[in-house]
């Protein structure tokens, strides 16, 4: 064999041994202690990155089935980046597929991971406030009311935000969990509850981002049956000036 294709052959087997070493045996020479050397930086460079992004999900498992799970997405996946940052992304890919085939996993633990992994996705996303023309001071009424790319409205079926080693139920509640992820300008992300009627206005701002703010708090109260529609309008003016000042909405545009 060209000493190439020999080296590349060598590669690919002490990955395969380093990624499941009970299942792939080591190419011949190399000498047990520096085996271990490899096996031990690669795993634990994972196993701590995805401790890091996932301590809920950590402390809830417990040492040893946390090991386990993170040893199985080590050995059976294939990741689709190199990138260290995406890790965590590919996890909850993993944890997604673990579900669909029945696994025996916690119901909650793939909305669990994408709920831990979203404080980092926010924390190291480039969009800029200033990437969305908007008039700060402009009418969230009659303009079409802006929101910023730094504050996300989320959905869940089960109440992540309350996940503990002492709270894992085995129903979803009857009502979503509704969130808002935000980071500020000091780059410190936080997350508030969110009511259904706030949840489903942010909602419709991506939905539809040509309407203007009137025209999406009438269809808001169509959905909801109200029937006092000043009354729901003025409400729905204040919750607007209210996500402005809080910078979940950067202002208004034009028409």
């Amino acid at each position: 064999m060209p000493a190439p294709e020999r080296l590349r052959a060598q590669q690919f087997t002490l990955a395969a041994h380093l990624r499941d070493p009970a299942g792939a045996p080591p190419p011949p020479g190399i000498e047990e202690r520096r085996l271990k050397v490899y096996r031990d930086l690669f795993y634990n460079s994972v196993q701590s990155l995805l401790a890091g992004n996932f301590p809920v999900i950590r402390k809830i498992l417990g040492a040893e089935p946390w090991h386990a799970l993170v040893r199985d997405f080590y050995r059976d996946y294939r990741c689709s980046t190199p990138l260290f940052p995406e890790l965590p992304r590919e996890f909850i890919q993993y944890l997604q597929e673990r579900a669909e085939a029945g696994l025996g996993d916690a119901p909650w633990l793939v909305e669990l991971a994408h709920y831990e992994w979203v404080e980092l996705a926010l924390d190291l996303s480039e969009a800029s406030t200033h990437d969305e023309p908007h008039d700060p001071a402009g009418d969230l009424l009659d303009g079409v009311p802006v929101p910023s790319p730094l504050a996300w409205p989320l959905a869940y079926a089960w109440p992540v935000h309350r996940l503990s080693p002492e709270h894992q139920p085995t129903e979803p509640p009857a009502l979503p969990t509704l969130l808002l992820v935000q980071r500020d300008a000091a780059y410190k992300v936080r997350f508030n509850e969110l009511s259904p009627l706030t949840f489903r206005l942010l909602q419709r701002l991506s939905e539809f981002p040509d309407t203007t703010g009137r025209e999406q708090l009438h269809a808001l109260a169509a959905e909801a049956g109200a029937t006092d529609l000043p009354g729901f309008i003025a409400q729905g003016q204040a919750m607007l000036a209210q996500l402005r000042d809080s910078g979940v909405l950067l202002g208004s545009r034009p028409t």
